[in-house]
């Protein structure tokens, strides 16, 4: 996880300094930057416009050039990145309509009366009558709402004839919900338009009109120090000083937006009475935004990206004052991206990599969402209020420095730009391919193709419905199961299916393995030594000729289900034998001294293979792996299980010699 936490903020640093560069190559080209203001005197009529249409102010009644212009600089500085992305989007607009059509009560009421902090504009059509807009007009319309957020809906009577008449839909109309109150959540109302004029701008006028006598407005200096010096519950206000009759409609927008959280309020300018109180609270521009926090002002619009428009202010005062579903969602596009770098970390063939993906993607989201829950509930808390007045205090801090306006400019452009972020999120994938893949230099098996990696899947897979536990101990990167369709069915078969643990053998691979060495033969044992079959010495003592006191097991001690043939046969094998002086210098620690293999009842020979199991029992290596791969997982001496690591054992108890 920290290795994917790494690359992630590594490749954030790639767009950040990848951002700087295209910076740097448009101002080398053109000699501009984003920030530098535009005078807009130079500008076209249309241009002029384009740029009003994006503020959301009317120009209908405005017919010279000069009137268009006075009112875009009474609306607001206007910067070279604000006019390319009016220009764009223009160009980018097509004639869709991505309006919603009510099927009835319940639709429209989930939809519209239930919203609480959203404009709806639905276009009512009676039973047997014309739409109030045409099919052309109302396209215009959704596009021009639209960019300010302001979602739109058809209600056709025809499906509905009793909620038509119980609202008084009696003609075709227009229905514009607004919210009620200022409370976050509060009731909303509907509006039904009665203009004459049916054209788009008449209608977006009357729209603006509503929605902006929401918004508080200050038009005396005495009324304007009462509010900038009162203490409120609402610490965070945003305030427009502009000569204009009403505010634009993005702003009036966002104060439906940030119901609750930001207080908006205008102050008009037109006929103000006192210019020494605005130079008193720090307002020296005009027009002005000024956002009024605890710590102090911030004048909105003198760094990178915050220009005069709904999506720029709206990154703005969310990263200044964020809501928890803007946390969450934050969280849920940084965990995803964190798990999606496992499909270039995870090396195999392509089957592997999108199986690793699917689930971390489900394991990530899963803790992520389980993670929320106890988050939400303390948050809840009143004792976590000054907590959470502390964090957003940071959080104010860190938002208005120029590095925050920075990422915020880089979030708006790589936003409107995915193509660009996800070919750039592909390269860095890729490269973090390339490195792990030289890093590993071979370490695990690329040879596998996809359908042998999804056969050891399915084996894995099977042996989990069957024994879930000790499908748990080793998943499978490759298959060394029997290649037999009728596997499973011949392990129904057994009775005792709980109790004989399906389990792979990759690990058998992992056992340690080396080579039986001794020196020269001793001579014929001893008959007290023939009454010791299978002799074994702890790891922790000498031989008899350095003067430590050798340990001796019986079968009967050693062997759960051996027997007395048992014990014969190895008699019989060590009365015929020859005591060897063995090298253990060379066996690994906690392996338990013997030369003998149980299994095949035959000495260790020297510089033959043998293989020791994690209870400290050596075997013959070929020997012990076909008892293994048999289905006997457990040791054939003390069935301590062949896979499971064994805790630190026990000092030996001395035992008297017979």
């Amino acid at each position: 996880m920290w290795l994917k936490l790494f690359f992630l903020l590594l490749y954030f640093f790639v767009l950040f300094v990848l951002a700087r560069f295209f910076e740097a190559v448009v101002w080398y080209e053109t000699g501009i930057f984003a920030t530098q203001l535009v005078d807009p005197v130079t500008l076209s009529f249309k241009k002029l416009k384009t740029i009003l249409e994006c503020r959301g102010l009317g120009y209908s009644g405005l017919a010279e050039k000069r009137d268009v212009r006075e009112l875009v600089e009474n609306s607001g500085e206007l910067m070279q990145g604000e006019l390319y992305s009016a220009l764009k989007n223009e160009k980018e607009e097509t004639g869709s309509d991505s309006s919603t059509t009510f099927s009835g009560e319940m639709h429209f009421y989930e939809l519209v009366e239930d919203t609480k902090d959203g404009i709806w504009l639905v276009q009512v059509i009676a039973q047997d009558r014309n739409p109030l807009l045409s099919t052309a007009n109302w396209g215009k319309m959704v596009q021009k709402v639209s960019q300010f957020g302001i979602r739109t809906g058809t209600f056709n009577c025809s499906n509905d004839t009793r909620y038509c008449r119980k609202r008084g839909w009696m003609k075709s109309t227009l229905i514009m919900s607004v919210p009620q109150t200022y409370a976050s959540k509060g009731k909303v109302m509907l509006k039904e338009y009665n203009g004459r004029r049916i054209e788009t701008e008449h209608i977006f006028k009357w729209m603006t009109a509503h929605v902006a006598s929401r918004i508080k407005t200050i038009r005396f200096s005495q009324q304007l120090m009462d509010d900038w010096y009162q203490k409120e519950k609402q610490p965070v206000k945003m305030f427009l000083f502009a000569k204009l009759l009403q505010p634009p409609a993005f702003f009036s927008a966002l104060s439906i937006k940030f119901t609750g959280r930001i207080e908006f309020i205008f102050v008009d300018l037109r006929n103000w009475d006192n210019a020494s109180c605005l130079e008193e609270i720090g307002v020296q521009h005009m027009p002005s935004y000024i956002l009024k926090t605890p710590e102090g002002i911030y004048r909105y619009g003198n760094s990178t990206g915050e220009f005069i428009s709904l999506h720029a202010m709206d990154m703005f005062l969310r990263s200044v004052q964020p809501e928890v579903n803007d946390l969450f969602v934050l969280s849920l596009v940084m965990v995803n991206l964190m798990a999606w770098m496992d499909l270039f970390i995870t090396q195999g063939v392509t089957i592997k990599r999108f199986v690793v993906l699917i689930s971390t993607l489900g394991t990530y989201n899963s803790l992520l969402i389980i993670s929320w829950l106890p988050i939400l509930g303390f948050l809840q808390l009143p004792y976590l209020d000054n907590f959470y007045e502390y964090s957003l205090k940071l959080l104010r801090y860190a938002d208005t420095t120029t590095i925050a306006s920075w990422v915020r400019s880089d979030w708006t452009f790589y936003s409107s730009h995915p193509a660009l972020f996800l070919s750039t999120y592909l390269a860095h994938g890729l490269l973090i391919d390339y490195f792990e893949k030289k890093r590993r230099c071979g370490n695990e098996d690329q040879n596998a193709n996809n359908l042998e990696w999804l056969s050891s899947l399915w084996d894995w897979y099977t042996s989990y419905l069957v024994h879930p536990i000790a499908s748990f101990q080793n998943f499978p990167n490759e298959s060394d199961w029997d290649d037999d369709p009728n596997f499973i069915l011949e392990r129904l078969a057994f009775p005792d299916l709980w109790l004989r643990p399906l389990v792979p053998i990759d690990y058998i691979k992992n056992l340690p393995t080396w080579r039986f060495k001794c020196t020269q033969p001793q001579g014929i044992v001893t008959g007290s030594q023939e009454n010791q079959p299978n002799r074994m010495v702890h790891p922790s003592g000498d031989e008899p000729d350095g003067g430590q006191q050798e340990h001796h097991y019986s079968s009967e001690n050693t062997h759960n289900d051996g027997g007395g043939l048992t014990g014969m046969k190895l008699e019989e094998s060590w009365a015929s034998g020859e005591e060897q002086d063995t090298d253990w210098s060379h066996w690994p620690s906690g392996m338990l001294h013997c030369t003998e293999c149980v299994v095949c009842l035959e000495n260790f020979e020297t510089e033959c293979l043998v293989m020791g199991l994690p209870c400290g029992h050596v075997f013959h290596q070929q020997c012990i792996v076909v008892w293994l791969a048999g289905g006997r997982h457990c040791c054939p001496v003390c069935r301590w299980p062949s896979y499971k690591k064994r805790p630190a054992r026990q000092p030996y108890a001395d035992y008297p010699s017979e």
